[in-house]
């Protein structure tokens, strides 16, 4: 991760604080305009925030105060729920609610400063800042459709119902497999924190729909407020390779820090890397510190191949092999070519 990227990016990211605190400023003048008696509502509030805070002041000052503080801060608490009861009634009766006097932050976690404090006020980046980084550095050419590959566009009437075992392999047909596959996808991503719930490998024929579901997950764990790193293994091993052959490790360090430690990892085309000792090491490094979710962070693992199990037992190190057929749910993709047909279709 260059400065000049996390500068530019925390840039960004200031513009659209600002201009999220401007519209409110613009929705609270024009809110007020027609409605005045709310703009007296916000003003009572502030008045009781600094009554109160004068109220806690002095009790700190004098604890003999106690007593006569007390009562004192009761009746500042109880006028200002009543005002905001009221404020929420006014709001209310316009189809409008609470939120509607808040800013419209784009990350309601940090508040579009990129950056969030925890209750020991320790700072940390925060997940959304962290996914642009990603994006920046990785993601680019691998999750630019996830606005046309999701739950929403997901259609199962593109695959055959079919039951055909002599062509498929298995005896139900492709459109049943595919919406088991879907279920079993969005009980992945409700079930994230629970480390009891295993990875999951997407094997099958190309154009079988391994890509699709992987954008599908991708894109649902992104709203969820989750990172998620999208590579092919080929590019994937090289760029660890890279760091690890680097003299300059600190410009690449933070690349294989993501690797390990992004809350997804989705490694698409398994076994069309060129392998040698050292990419095969670096790969079961990858997939068992994941596994082993160090530092308590749950961190979950997709693979997408056209290899079967048995392939990767064949094509890797047996540890490998092990590793994916004890950690990872297996489902296998099959049907006709959804590329193929699409062509098809248009000409």
């Amino acid at each position: 991760m260059s400065n000049e990227v996390l500068n530019a990016l925390l840039r960004e990211y200031g513009q659209k604080k600002l201009k999220a605190e401007l519209d409110l400023e613009k929705r609270k003048i024009e809110l007020y305009e027609k409605i005045p008696r709310l703009a007296q509502i916000e003003e009572e509030l502030n008045n009781f925030a600094i009554s109160t805070a004068k109220n806690i002041l002095n009790m700190k000052k004098n604890t003999s105060l106690n007593s006569k503080a007390e009562p004192t801060l009761e009746n500042l608490k109880e006028k200002a729920n009543l005002l905001k009861f009221e404020k929420a009634q006014i709001l209310s009766s316009i189809n409008l609610d609470l939120t509607y006097l808040q800013p419209f932050y784009e990350c309601k976690i940090c508040k579009d400063t990129g950056y969030v404090t925890d209750d020991n006020n320790k700072t940390s980046m925060c997940n959304c800042l962290k996914q642009k980084l990603l994006n920046n550095a990785f993601n680019k050419s691998n999750m630019y459709n996830l606005e046309k590959e999701n739950f929403s566009t997901f259609n199962e009437q593109l695959f055959s119902d079919e039951v055909n075992i002599a062509k498929y392999k298995f005896n139900i047909s492709p459109r049943t497999n595919i919406i088991n596959i879907k279920n079993k996808c969005i009980e992945f991503i409700e079930n994230f924190e629970n480390s009891n719930y295993k990875n999951l490998l997407f094997t099958g024929n190309t154009g079988c729909g391994k890509t699709f579901m992987s954008n599908c997950i991708a894109r649902e764990l992104l709203k969820n407020g989750k990172t998620v790193l999208y590579q092919t293994a080929p590019v994937l091993l090289e760029s660890v390779i890279d760091y690890k052959m680097s003299k300059q490790k600190n410009n690449l360090e933070n690349v294989y820090k993501s690797i390990l430690e992004s809350d997804l990892l989705i490694i698409d085309d398994l076994g069309t890397e060129s392998l040698n000792s050292m990419k095969l090491s670096e790969l079961f490094t990858i997939l068992n510190t994941r596994i082993l979710n160090l530092n308590n962070k749950i961190t979950k693992t997709i693979i997408s191949t056209n290899l079967n199990i048995n392939d990767i037992f064949n094509n890797y190190e047996e540890r490998i092999g092990s590793r994916i057929a004890g950690y990872y749910d297996i489902y296998y993709f099959f049907g006709d070519d959804m590329r193929f047909l699409k062509v098809k279709n248009i000409s």
